[in-house]
Formats: structure tokens, sequence, C-alpha cells
């Protein structure tokens, strides 16, 4: 038996990476409505919460490979998929962020030229 509670290590997993996703969409409300300083401030509070994710995962998977015997648990296994499902969805955000930026530049030089 391990002295890691990995479904308790699976849940803080998906709590950062769920904080982290509450983040990446409200960037993205953000961008929608051009405020992109704010967008960029969310974005990083986002990364910072799927790195708290990321940094659990890592240490029982270390410990693991260090020769603890740690159980198998279907819940660190989702754990793992949502982190890395919201950490592809802040990669995606942090890129639809110049897109957004251009599409609003563009569409207040048409309305200036109105």
């Amino acid at each position: 038996m391990s002295d890691i509670n990995i479904n308790a290590v699976a849940m803080q997993v998906i709590l950062h990476a769920g904080d982290g996703r509450n983040k990446v969409d409200e960037a993205i409300d953000a961008m929608a409505r051009s405020e992109y300083e704010e967008a960029e401030k969310l974005l990083d509070e986002a990364e910072t919460e799927i790195t708290k994710a990321h940094i659990a995962q890592t240490q029982a998977i270390q410990a693991q490979v260090g020769g603890e015997n740690i159980e198998y648990s279907l819940l660190f296994t989702h754990a793992q998929d949502t982190v890395m499902t919201i950490n592809t969805e802040l990669r995606m955000a942090r890129r639809f962020l110049p897109v957004f930026r251009m599409l609003g530049e563009k569409a207040e030089r048409n309305n200036n030229h109105e």
C-alpha cells in the first residue's frame, strides 16, 4: 500500500484543471468584448492553475517511478485526461488572442472609415 492517496491527488488535479478551464472560458469571453489585456491576465491565471494540476500529477507519477506501489485509479486516469484537454484549450486560446486583436483592429478601422 502507498502513502499517496491517488484519488485525493486526482481530485487536486481535476480541481486545478477545472479552475484553469474556467479562466480560459473567461478569457475567451474577454476577447469577444475586445478586452485583450484582461484576456491575457486570465490566460496567465489559467496557466498557473494548469501548472498546479500538472505538478500534483507529476509528483504521483514520480513516486510510482521511484518504487512506491500506487494502485490503479480510474479517477487519476480521468484527471490526467482532464489536465491534458484543458492544457490544449489554453494553448488554443493563446493562439486565438492575436486573431481576435487583428479582427478587432480591422473592425475599428472599418468603422472609422464609414
